[in-house]
């Protein structure tokens, strides 16, 4: 399992790439169960009212969330290549640059600890 964070303006967001031989969450909605790599994560937007609250460069503003829209993927870096995009497009929803948005990429595995790397280009 790989879990993609991406963090700016004082948050951070978090997704979940389920590799092949993992069970993916399976719900209405969910890819092909033979696609060897899923991609899941919140979807979020600015809206005026309702929503929930977040802290962002210090403004709280309010986000609405949509259901999260599993996505099946043939290869580990179509996967990731998609979650990273998508990371930074919700950060870019509530008015914050793609650039802006550090992402780390957090290995886990039964009974390892977990191991961190970071996408090239990405600086901490």
């Amino acid at each position: 399992m790989l879990l993609v964070r991406g963090r700016a303006g004082g948050t951070a967001l978090t997704g979940t790439v389920y590799e092949r031989g993992e069970e993916a969450p399976s719900f209405k909605g969910a890819p092909d169960e033979d696609a060897p790599y899923v991609w899941v994560c919140d979807a979020f937007y600015q809206v005026d009212s309702g929503g929930s609250e977040l802290e962002l460069d210090g403004e709280t503003i309010r986000v609405a969330f949509e259901s999260p829209m599993p996505r099946g993927f043939e290869t580990r870096e179509a996967a990731l290549t998609a979650a990273e995009d998508h990371v930074r497009t919700q950060f870019a929803r509530v008015g914050l640059s793609r650039e802006t948005v550090e992402i780390e990429i957090v290995e886990e595995r039964p009974g390892a600890e977990p191991s961190v790397e970071r996408p090239e280009g990405d600086e901490q």
